[in-house]
Parts: C-alpha cells; sequence; structure tokens
C-alpha cells in the first residue's frame, strides 16, 4: 500500500501503460489501485485515508535518493514494495520507457532553437508584413462587402488592425471567409506600387470611389505630395508605407484573423461605431504557432479568470458600477501586505507619508490646470452648500496644499511627501480591462519639492527605491525612457537643461541603459518611464518619475534660501507600482496566481487523513499561526482530493498529516513549486518560513 511515482512526464504519468502497471501490482499484493494526481507535470501516486499519507511519510531516505536523478531522466521508485519482496520487473519496464521519453524530449529540446516574436517596433521586415497584411484584409473585406466603407489600418506590436464602417458587422464565419480572400490575394503575387499623386488629385480618386472617412484622413494630411499604395491594379489605399514588394512576400500559413471589436471613429463616442477587425502576421508558420501559444499562456494567467478562481477580487458591474474594485478576504490581506511593505520601506528612505481627503473644491482643479486639462478624464463637479467640488482624479493638488500651509528654508529641503491615495477617473465603459482599466484606483503617489541641485541625487534615490521594491516582488529587468522638453513647455531652458542633466546623471549612475523621446516630456517638465517585463516577456508600463516646473509656479510655492530671499522649489512625482490594483493584477499574471510564499493568501495548508490526527492539527496550525504563518486546514475529504484541491488553489506548502506524524511530532511537506520536501519537524516548517517571510523569499 505505498507507491510513489516520481518526476514522471504528464503524458507517461497519465498514460496506459502506467495506470496498467499500477492496477497489475496493486492486484498482485491484494492492494486497491491508488488515484494517480497530476500537478505541473509531475506525477505522484496515493490512496485513500487508510494509508496515512504513507507515499509521502513512508519514502525513506535510501527511496529518495532514488527519486534525485537528473531532471531529464524520470525515475519510479518503489522502495517499500521492493523492500518487501514485492515484483517490481514492471516498474523497471515503467522506468526504462520513462526515460527513454525523456531522453528523446531532451534531444528535441536541444536540437529546437526558441522563436523570438519580435514586435514591429523590433523588426522592420515584420513591420512591414503586418502593414501590407492590413491592406490585404482592406482589400479582401471589400471584395466580400462592397458596400464596407475603409478607414484605417495600422500595425500594431504584434499584429495590425483595420476599421471598417459595416453596420451589419463581421461573424466569425465572415472573418473564416475574409482569411480565405486574404490567401487568394496573397497567392496571386500582386505588386505594391507607391504613387504620388496631388492633394487634387487624391481628392478627386476619393470621391469616385464615395470613401468619406478617406477624404477626412486626407484633409488631415499637411504634407505634399499625397502617396497611395497600389495592390496590383484592383486596390489602394492613402499610406506613407512601408509595405513589402509583392503579396508573395507574405507567408500565407503565418497570417491569422483573431477578433472583431467596436471602436468609435477618432476615438470619439459622437462619431460612427466602426467595425475593427484584429490580425496577426508573421514571416513563418513557427512564429505564427509560437504567437498562438504565447497568446494561450497569457490567457491561462489572465488575472480576472486567476482572480475569480482564487476568489481575490471582483467588478460587479451590473449590481455596482464598471470599473469599481471589490477586494475579497484573500486579495484585501496581499493588498494590505504590499502596502505595509511600501509604507515601511519609505519610512526608512526618508519619506513622511501623508493622508488626503477624496475630494476637492473645483477651484483647486482650476488653480492646478486639471480643469482645463483634463476634464474629459474628470467627473461632473458636485454642489456642496453653494459650493462646488470635485472628485479627485490626482494626488498632487492636494500635495500642494500641504506645503502651501507650512513655511519652509533651504535647509529643510528635501521634502519627500508618500501616500497611497485613491483616485477617480472617468473612463468609457468600452475601454475598461479587469484591474488594467478601472474608474476608482490607489496610486502610489509621492512628491518631493527639493533644490535645483539635489536634483540628481533625489532621481537617484527614487531609481534605488523603484528597482529595490520592484525587485522585491520579482521584476529585476526593465526597458527605461527619458522624455526631452517637448515644443510647448513652461520653464526656461536652462532649467530645463539642467533637469535634463541631472535625469541622465541618475540613470548613469545606476548603469541602466536607455532610451531617448526626444520632445516626449510633459508640458511642465521632463520625466523617466520604467516598464518591467514579466515572466513570458511582456512589458508593463509602471514606475514614472517625472520633474514638475508648472504646479509650484501655479500655486506660488516658495522656500527662503540663504539670503532671505524667496525661490520656488523644484517639484518631483513619482509612481512606483502606477496603480495598486493595475499593478496587481500584473502580479496575478506574472505568477499566474501561484504567488511568492511571502505574499501568498494562505502559506500552509495542513491536510489530515483521519480524524485521529485532529488534536495535532489544530495544535500545529495554532503554532504556525502564533509565529506569523497564514495557514488552514482542509479535511473531510480523499488525500487525493486534499492535495489537488490545494494545487489548484496555489497553496505553497502542504503539509499532510498521518498517525506517525502526529505521533513524531512532524509533517510531511510538499511544496507547489517545488514537490515533495521530506519529513519535517513542526519547528523546521516554522524556520523556514518565518525566514522566507522575513527575506521576501518566493519559495519554501
Amino acid at each position: 500500500p505505498g507507491l510513489t511515482l516520481c518526476g514522471l512526464p504528464r503524458r507517461h504519468a497519465g498514460s496506459d501503460l502506467v495506470t496498467r502497471v499500477i492496477q497489475t501490482v496493486m492486484s498482485c499484493i491484494g492492494a486497491r489501485a491508488p488515484t494517480v494526481v497530476l500537478s505541473k507535470g509531475v506525477a505522484r501516486a496515493s490512496s485513500g485515508r487508510p494509508m496515512l499519507a504513507a507515499a509521502i511519510r513512508r519514502v525513506s531516505a535510501p527511496g529518495r535518493a532514488l527519486m534525485q536523478r537528473p531532471a531529464a531522466v524520470p525515475s519510479v521508485a518503489l522502495p517499500f514494495a521492493a523492500r518487501r519482496g514485492y515484483p517490481t520487473n514492471v516498474f523497471n519496464h515503467a522506468n526504462r520507457v520513462a526515460a527513454k521519453a525523456a531522453v528523446s524530449e531532451a534531444e528535441v529540446a536541444v536540437e529546437e532553437q526558441p522563436v523570438k516574436l519580435l514586435t514591429s517596433d523590433e523588426s522592420e521586415e515584420l513591420l512591414k508584413i503586418r502593414h501590407t497584411t492590413a491592406h490585404i484584409c482592406a482589400m479582401a473585406v471589400q471584395r466580400l462587402f462592397p458596400t464596407a466603407q475603409v478607414t484605417i489600418g495600422p500595425w500594431i506590436d504584434r499584429g495590425f488592425y483595420y476599421d471598417f464602417d459595416y453596420p451589419a458587422g463581421f461573424s466569425d464565419k465572415d472573418l473564416k471567409d475574409i482569411k480565405k480572400q486574404m490567401i487568394k490575394i496573397i497567392n496571386k503575387d500582386f505588386p505594391l506600387r507607391r504613387e504620388e499623386v496631388s492633394r487634387e488629385e487624391a481628392r478627386k480618386r476619393i470621391e469616385a470611389l464615395n470613401e468619406p472617412y478617406k477624404l477626412e484622413i486626407l484633409d488631415a494630411i499637411k504634407t505634399e505630395p499625397i502617396t497611395i499604395y497600389h495592390i496590383g491594379d484592383e486596390w489602394w489605399d492613402l499610406c506613407a508605407g512601408p509595405h513589402v514588394e509583392s503579396t508573395k512576400a507574405i507567408h500565407p500559413k503565418a497570417i491569422d484573423l483573431e477578433s472583431v471589436a467596436g471602436a468609435y471613429w477618432r476615438g470619439d463616442e459622437k462619431r460612427p461605431m466602426l467595425q475593427r477587425i484584429y490580425g496577426t502576421a508573421w514571416s513563418t508558420p513557427e512564429e505564427l504557432k509560437a504567437y498562438n501559444d504565447f497568446k494561450a499562456e497569457a490567457a491561462r494567467r489572465d488575472h480576472r479568470k486567476v482572480g475569480k478562481d482564487l476568489n481575490l477580487f471582483s467588478i460587479q458591474q451590473e449590481d455596482v458600477g464598471g470599473g469599481l474594485v471589490f477586494w475579497h478576504p484573500k486579495g484585501a490581506l496581499m493588498r494590505d501586505m504590499i502596502e505595509r511593505f511600501w509604507k515601511d520601506i519609505h519610512l526608512e528612505r526618508g519619506y513622511d507619508l501623508l493622508y488626503t481627503p477624496h475630494v476637492g473644491k473645483l477651484d483647486l482643479w482650476k488653480t492646478s490646470g486639471h480643469a482645463d486639462f483634463y476634464s474629459e478624464n474628470m467627473y461632473r463637479p458636485i454642489d456642496v452648500e453653494d459650493e462646488t467640488y470635485q472628485l479627485k482624479p490626482m494626488n498632487c493638488p492636494f500635495h500642494v496644499a500641504v506645503y502651501k500651509d507650512g513655511y519652509f528654508s533651504y535647509r529643510d529641503l528635501p521634502i519627500r511627501w508618500a501616500e497611497m491615495g485613491t483616485v477617480y477617473r472617468y473612463e468609457r465603459s468600452g475601454t475598461m480591462h479587469g484591474l488594467f482599466r478601472v474608474r476608482g484606483f490607489t496610486q502610489d503617489d509621492a512628491h518631493i519639492f527639493c533644490l535645483p541641485d539635489q536634483i540628481a541625487d533625489e532621481i537617484k534615490g527614487v531609481l534605488d527605491l523603484t528597482e529595490d521594491i520592484l525587485s522585491t516582488f520579482g521584476f529585476k529587468e526593465f526597458e527605461v525612457n527619458l522624455s526631452t522638453q517637448p515644443e510647448k513647455s513652461v520653464g526656461g531652458p536652462e532649467i530645463w537643461d539642467k533637469a535634463e542633466g541631472a535625469l541622465k546623471d541618475a540613470l548613469a549612475q545606476k548603469g541602466w541603459d536607455y532610451e531617448v523621446d526626444e520632445g516626449g516630456g510633459a508640458f511642465y517638465g521632463p520625466k523617466i518611464d520604467i516598464k518591467i517585463l514579466d515572466a513570458i516577456g511582456r512589458k508593463w508600463q509602471c514606475s514614472t518619475v517625472q520633474l514638475d516646473f508648472n504646479l509650484p509656479e501655479r500655486f506660488d510655492l516658495a522656500y527662503i534660501d540663504k539670503e532671505n530671499v524667496k525661490q520656488r522649489p523644484i517639484m518631483i512625482h513619482r509612481a512606483i507600482f502606477g496603480s495598486l490594483e493595475r499593478f496587481f493584477g500584473i502580479l496575478t499574471e506574472n505568477y499566474a496566481g501561484a504567488f511568492p510564499l511571502w505574499i501568498a493568501p494562505t502559506q500552509v495548508r495542513l491536510l489530515p487523513v483521519t480524524d485521529a490526527v485532529d488534536d495535532y492539527v489544530q495544535e500545529t496550525a495554532r503554532k504556525l499561526r502564533a509565529a506569523g504563518i497564514r495557514c488552514d486546514v482542509q479535511s473531510q475529504e480523499r488525500l487525493a482530493k486534499l492535495v489537488r484541491n490545494a494545487e489548484k488553489a496555489k497553496i505553497p506548502v502542504m503539509c499532510v498529516v498521518g498517525e506517525q506524524e502526529a505521533k513524531d511530532g512532524t509533517l510531511a511537506v510538499r511544496t507547489y513549486a517545488d514537490g515533495d520536501q521530506g519529513v519535517l519537524s513542526v519547528d523546521d516548517v516554522v524556520a523556514r518560513i518565518s525566514a522566507a517571510n522575513q527575506g521576501k523569499c518566493e519559495k519554501f
């Protein structure tokens, strides 16, 4: 009754061969065949309660030694069956089958090179392919649906889209028909020809085709001559390029149409609703397959699905309203840990904490400029006792108000104030997306008021803090952009040069590579934007550091310098998470819900296999909780189901408890990340998890 299957690939563990092996041997020894439980590609076997976790507990040191083989050569270990003289030849056969398959997999892994999925910005060739495929898509649509009017069709990161005015809409069957038509066009090997025409000639041709959206696009083009790209002699579009030379340059098996969505013309909800066809295009079929695999993995990690499966949060659009987040107990616990960590490290780095109101007088937002330049993202004002108030879309004017309430000399600067401040911004219903785009969210805002010659040191401190915080959550690869003075800006050239130089110096001190976005800064100051890379290579905009010469001027902020003269302080805006909700969504997708041990809502699950050990289990749970370890107890099911449920809930540490464990004061430990950890004392488990909590560690 003690069988352990170790390290088998999933397909072998679930195969008829292994099932027959298990059933044959167990019938030979007069035992019930165990249930095979699959998790993370590792097969393990267990029977019901009478086994009392023997499959874990009774793997002695010699037995475990059998398991410690190279990962490429899995093993089937039967230490106790062999010890008792039961036949093992059938297991040796299974070992040979598994080892042979593993070696084959290893050979394939050596031969196959990873497929790189480049974005359009990273590959000129792919950019041309995607742009041309967008044109081919439009041509195919107008062949099949002659009344569809064309608008715009740009390339995007890993594909393209094209917007059509076609009120009837496109069905899934339509997309299949459009793709077939696209392949026909590709196989015709039509040349793509660039033509330059006058504005008058372009207008004449567009009017002849009755394409009103193209006329609007033509009117928006300020340069001449006007360029047109033809596909053969049948179809053309206003376009600046670039394109491939011929449709044959596109592999017909490396394109796909992915979905249809609604999109307002020019993003204006008062304009017509268009049909947007999204597609993707690659150089080879292998790249398309890799992209589809990537999409499938991204779907598996989708924070909306994982959040629901793990009961972390909800957005109850119908009953409460869209874009408003409800944090459930487990998600709220994680949020609290994130906030406490954030506050503690800020206090260590010399910040003070602020709490500010959720509403303020509208006059405040007029002074800051938000009422004039940001009104489309703000909710309607609220009338209160003959005064007008505004839900805050930003925290910065409130921090400015705190500064104005004081009196500061140059000796007081720099001042660093940080706040987890909830803000409210209007988002159209069609743009909201889980935790990534919501209407109420919490920004980890901080504002630094400093002297001009303190800018470089303060920016360096912000970058150090950003790196320390993000790396604690497992994000250690960054993409950095520096945006410089735009054409229209406030502040003189001297302060802009000093500020940009300070940002460059801070980045140089960090040793970070960065791209310069010339003229891409905000009108009120230059900025650094930081994107993080997740586990599957996606980039997420999170952190930003911005210098502001505008608000100190608008609010008449001042400090007293050495000469007892009032001077303007420099104001630095910075956020590291960006928003807590969005960061939580990114964190969830990065780990696919299998969170690091230190932040997991439930760190340990105790799994008693008999009622006889309940007292020991409850005593152990109390000891774990007293040490600050988050644990729960699950029972009243077969061991296989208990373990399966714990793995589905992605519990980092599972501890099986049978009569022998209760007698010895131990736990049979298994982790979600690394599988069987053997039998450990309760004190050892407490010590290891406590150390993980202290060191913010991912694993047991």
